[in-house]
């Protein structure tokens, strides 16, 4: 319920226009910010996948289909929680030493680089599109990526939210 704040709330004279609500949203994960059933399990998964403070993104994707959650709610949690990502399933970030192990492929087929063209939103390509051509069209996620890095095209939003 939302009040008009006034003198009988405890409020300074003439501030009348202060709306106080009473119920005010939970923060994300619910009350204490990582409560709430379904929020309980994610984090408890996270937890058990997380080694040194790191999660994968693949074993962040199990989670995900597991759970029957969307990717970035793992990725709130993950953010919540100061979890890492590593070893994008892209191949773009997280593997040490280097944070991109993806090089530019020296070829792309026409039909790959049609469909990533067909997906592109705003010059880039989504994390979430390059996984769906890779699976169209039969082919290993990092080989998307490796194409776009050729074609000189961005790969953003990653569905964890890393960028």
């Amino acid at each position: 319920m939302v009040h008009k704040a006034g003198n009988k709330m405890g409020f300074i004279k003439g501030q009348s226009d202060i709306q106080v609500n009473e119920n005010p949203p939970s923060p994300p994960f619910g009350k204490g910010g990582l409560g709430g059933f379904s929020s309980e399990k994610i984090v408890k998964a996270v937890r058990r996948k997380t080694v040194d403070g790191k999660i994968t993104c693949a074993d962040a994707g199990s989670i995900a289909g597991k759970l029957n959650v969307a990717m970035s709610e793992i990725g709130v949690a993950l953010d919540l929680l100061g979890i890492r990502i590593t070893k994008c399933q892209l191949g773009l970030f997280g593997y040490a030493p280097r944070k991109m192990i993806i090089p530019a492929a020296k070829t792309v087929t026409p039909e790959l680089e049609k469909a990533i063209r067909d997906a592109l939103v705003d010059y880039r390509l989504s994390c979430a599109a390059s996984w769906e051509i890779a699976t169209r069209l039969g082919v290993p996620r990092m080989k998307v990526s490796s194409a776009c890095e050729a074609l000189k095209i961005k790969i953003k939003p990653c569905q964890l939210g890393a960028f």
